[in-house]
């Protein structure tokens, strides 16, 4: 399954500003070396570098096509393929940045520590996921897929489980000298019900979508969008406001 930065890149103001407001509440000042792991297209490294210019800021990410993004956004920047979710610093760093990248993967009971024992005394892990399993278009998304003709095939595709933000705190508050965790609810307008469609196809549809032929995926996204109309009722202007729920950790060792 690869990802496109340029449908992710689409709606790029809108998934920058939960990665700004995670990045200004890192209480970090004197920073050496910082790691954003699952870089993406380099949006969210680009804020990290901006937050601590005199920082060696590194840009990890499993996709060439987001590297290849990145690298053309920050050129002096220094982006490599990895696997984020076996990661190791050496030597360890004083931040790392998971902006929207770690609910992608699973057994965050293990993930967490891990990537606390990579910090320096005093480092910082700043994480944001979005917490929109059970959002209507997380649920017409598994409902669609359960649905059509090929549910044998994609019927039971779910993403990682994800846990609720007492769990997280209730994880890391022994092995950190302060946590500070939120949840916030984002309201994106966007265009129309289209728009709603092209957002998540970039992120959420992703695992359905890459089992499909071209023509199940057109009538996959057809029968999505018309349930999404449903779900979502646009403003008199045809605007499309979208709920999009995210939790914000970050942990200081």
């Amino acid at each position: 399954m690869t990802w496109s930065a340029q449908q992710y890149s689409q709606f790029e103001a809108e998934r920058t500003r939960p990665v700004r407001d995670l990045v200004a509440a890192i209480p970090n000042t004197q920073v050496q070396t910082a790691i954003d792991l699952g870089c993406g297209p380099g949006n969210s490294t680009e804020v990290l570098q901006a937050r601590y210019p005199d920082a060696a800021v590194t840009g990890l990410d499993n996709d060439e096509d987001m590297l290849r993004a990145a690298r053309e956004r920050l050129p002096q920047t220094p982006f490599a393929l990895a696997d984020i979710g076996n990661w190791q610093a050496a030597p360890a760093v004083d931040v790392i940045l998971a902006n929207a990248s770690l609910q992608w993967l699973p057994d965050h009971a293990r993930l967490y520590p891990q990537l606390l024992q990579q910090l320096r005394a005093g480092g910082s892990l700043a994480v944001q996921t979005p917490d929109n399993l059970q959002e209507p278009a997380h649920v017409l998304a598994r409902e669609v897929a359960a649905q059509g003709p090929w549910a044998s095939r994609i019927g039971a595709v779910r993403h990682p489980d994800r846990h609720n933000l007492d769990w997280y705190y209730a994880l890391l508050q022994p092995l950190c000298s302060r946590v500070d965790a939120w949840r916030t609810t984002y309201m994106h307008p966007l265009a129309n019900h289209e728009a709603v469609v092209e957002w998540f196809k970039g992120s959420a549809l992703r695992p359905f979508l890459a089992q499909l032929d071209a023509q199940e995926k057109t009538q996959y996204l057809a029968d999505y969008l018309a349930a999404i109309r449903q779900a979502y009722p646009a403003l008199p202007s045809g605007t499309v406001l979208l709920p999009f729920p995210r939790i914000f950790i970050v942990a200081t060792r």
